[in-house]
């Protein structure tokens, strides 16, 4: 805390202390208020404008300090000013001296509050800068709620001054006309309870609550407005309960969460169920990985004293069947395909359809089905979660020469029996950078290409280095920074034409891999025709609700984040809100989303890295443990990467965290754990872990920390203890 708040905060509670110490609070009391009744009239019939001045200034100090007795001064501005200036008087400075308490309260506490519990306070923040004024209006016409505590709360938000102070003013006139009317028959007054009677006290609840059900019939307007156009189609009755579009991640988890709650739901995929992750993407590339990890292991042998795939002479041999490694990627995908399968989620309750759907109004949804024929499905609500595609660029000649892409490479080249000797790869990405190092380890002479400057570009500059110097290591040229012109097929042979820094040049190719990115499947599902929004992804609110309250988005095709488990983790917001969000909404938590590339090292990341935090403008310090000093990564001779910890300046509240290493996405866990319960540094240095593990270096990073905001003076203390000791 600053100086300047520390003075201000002692000063205000200077000011209450003396308050209580000098026992003015008797002048504020009804009896003293009757007894003094005539004394006060004579006091303003003499002079006027002092005694207002005087009452003004004396309410607007306690409604700034929230001492005890305002309700006896509005009182008061009644018996003594009457109706008209009591009012008057007791508006302004009721208004004005909640301000002072407003402005104080968060000068003093509001920074410190945000910094320990930002992350929590995130959804209020937003809801305050969207309804805050909305929310202060109705507790202001609730005098059952103290007038203190709201200006606190508020302070301690977003919520502008100006705001706070209109706001409070029109709020609290109501209640002041109450007690300013009471005050003026003072005499006739026996208690407080006599102006908050019961039954006034309920009025104002109602009150209080008119906003909000304003707010409510407004949105109940809206939504009809939304289907109008629909109402004469609207089903009386339903078919089921929720139809979920797509069966990759989102799509699964949907179903099977309504499954579990008894809804009568139908899953409709048009092509295999699993989706990409499965079938194209997430398992294919790791089973592909785990062979060329291990590949690249045989050949490196000699690290682990044993002879290498090399010995004796034949480095340039290849010592497997590329064809059978690729049988085996189709093998892992058929062992883990009944997890997704048909089959499985029928005997869970959910009726899987194949065939591609479309949705033709709110509440139906048509599918033509792969077997032939359409079926036609009446729902309460929607889930779509159609996923995403690979992009394709639009070079020119591309489609001529030939191409593949995360998708299409498995079929491609599942029946080869070499490796493609030449492999271009367009995009320096987590797919790219993956699929470059893994063909590299196997025997391919691998190119990528990318027009960005470096390679995961949304990584920090040192993790792209080491990054590129892990792929250069495996035989990968990178060239950064270099605009594709066109394709060619010049004589039989395939060339890519590039230009960099103004000269054009011409690489050879055997195979091109396009790695650009994915794009959200948003053609054919009827979206266009029922006016749902779309750039780049299906437009959803805080809830995944499309512009159709009854219709939601999840995964890939809702952004932002293109992961299975963000896609997962939508999932359940969307079904759950789908099947009760007349009851409860929850909106859906980005506040803690990793990542991972799985090249050699891993890189994993969650929260904020160093230029994410450079470019949002926030404070941060930086925190790094180098892996080679592992006691772990050394036996297993993976001594390099490290791990680096963003936290608040003086505090271990984490901020982000990236690792770089060998099991990097398995280490990172910890921290996403950490971070999504408010966890620091200072638990995960007290938690004991297993030795001799990678995971020891999460703790030794929080050592890092640790030794690093070492309290100096204690310890120079301490240290003078210790030699007193010793004598």
């Amino acid at each position: 805390m600053k100086r300047s708040q520390w003075v201000l905060l002692l000063g205000f509670a200077a000011l209450v202390a003396a308050f209580f110490a000098l026992g003015l609070g008797q002048y504020l009391s009804l009896d003293a208020l009757q007894q003094s009744h005539a004394a006060l009239e004579d006091f303003y019939a003499e002079h006027r404008w002092g005694a207002r001045a005087a009452y003004f200034a004396v309410y607007v100090a306690v409604a700034s300090l929230s001492l005890p007795g305002a309700a006896v001064l509005t009182l008061a501005g009644g018996g003594v000013f009457g109706l008209g200036w009591g009012l008057l008087l007791v508006s302004f400075a009721s208004s004005i001296g909640a301000t002072v308490s407003f402005l104080a309260a968060r000068f003093v506490l509001r920074d410190a509050v945000q910094a320990r519990f930002g992350k929590r306070l995130a959804d209020t923040n937003q809801g305050v800068a969207r309804d805050g004024a909305l929310y202060l209006f109705s507790l202001r016409l609730i005098p059952v709620v103290p007038f203190f505590v709201i200006n606190l709360l508020m302070g301690l938000t977003a919520l502008r001054p100006w705001t706070f102070y209109w706001v409070s003013q029109l709020g609290m006139l109501a209640g002041t006309a109450v007690y300013v009317n009471a005050g003026t028959q003072l005499a006739s007054i026996q208690s407080l309870r006599d102006v908050a009677s019961p039954s006034i006290l309920g009025a104002f609840v109602l009150l209080g609550l008119f906003p909000l059900a304003a707010k409510a019939v407004m949105n109940a307007i809206q939504k009809r407005k939304v289907y109008a156009r629909w109402n004469s189609v609207r089903p009386k009755a339903f078919d089921r309960n929720l139809i979920v579009i797509g069966g990759g991640a989102g799509g699964l988890v949907s179903a099977f969460i309504a499954a579990a709650v008894k809804a009568k739901v139908t899953l409709v995929e048009a092509q295999q169920m699993g989706g990409d992750c499965l079938n194209f993407g997430c398992v294919p590339s790791k089973a592909l990985i785990r062979s060329a990890t291990l590949a690249h292991q045989m050949r490196h042998a000699e690290r682990y004293g044993l002879h290498s795939a090399s010995h004796n002479g034949d480095a340039g041999q290849q010592h497997f069947s590329f064809k059978t490694v690729m049988q085996r990627v189709q093998t892992v995908i058929a062992a883990i395909a009944p997890h997704d399968s048909v089959e499985r989620y029928t005997a869970l309750g959910v009726e899987v359809l194949q065939g591609y759907a479309k949705i033709v109004n709110p509440w139906t949804v048509e599918i033509a089905l792969n077997g032939g024929g359409t079926q036609t499905l009446t729902t309460r609500s929607i889930v779509i979660a159609a996923g995403a595609q690979p992009i394709v660029p639009p070079l020119p000649g591309l489609a001529e020469v030939g191409y593949v892409t995360s998708d299409t490479l498995w079929e491609r080249f599942a029946q080869r029996d070499e490796i493609p000797r030449r492999l271009l790869v367009l995009g320096g990405g987590p797919i790219g950078c993956e699929l470059a190092q893994a063909f590299a380890r196997l025997g391919a002479q691998v190119m990528v290409v990318d027009r960005a400057p470096r390679l995961l570009l949304r990584e920090d500059e040192d993790v792209s280095a080491l990054a590129t110097q892990a792929l250069q290591a495996d035989g990968v040229q990178v060239l950064s920074g270099y605009q594709t012109l066109r394709c060619e097929q010049v004589d039989g042979e395939k060339v890519l034409v590039v230009v960099h820094g103004g000269v054009e040049q011409r690489i050879a190719f055997d195979e091109l891999l396009c790695a650009v990115g994915r794009s959200a499947r948003l053609d054919g599902y009827g979206l266009e025709e029922l006016g749902i929004p779309t750039d780049k992804t299906v437009q959803t609110n805080e809830y995944l609700q499309t512009i159709y309250p009854n219709i939601y988005a999840a995964g890939d095709v809702a952004g932002p984040y293109q992961f299975t488990h963000t896609a997962s983790h939508q999932a359940w917001y969307a079904a759950v809100n789908a099947l009760f969000g007349d009851f409860k909404m929850f909106k859906a938590d980005y506040r803690v989303i990793p990542r991972a590339t799985f090249i050699a090292p891993e890189v994993a990341s969650v929260g904020l890295n160093e230029q994410d935090a450079n470019a949002q403008g926030t404070a941060f310090e930086v925190t790094q443990y180098n892996i080679d000093d592992l006691d772990r990564a050394v036996c297993d001779s993976e001594a390099q990467g490290w791990v680096k910890v963003l936290t608040v300046p003086g505090k271990d509240t984490i901020l982000g965290v990236t690792i770089v290493g060998s099991h990097a996405a398995e280490l990172l866990a910890e921290y996403v754990l950490a971070m999504k319960h408010g966890l620091g540094l200072n638990k995960i240095l007290n938690t004991i872990h297993t030795y001799p593990t990678f995971s020891e270096a999460n703790k030794y990073a929080a050592g890092e920390w640790k030794r690093a905001h070492q309290p100096e003076r204690l310890l120079a203390w301490v240290r003078r203890f210790h030699a007193w000791r010793r004598g």
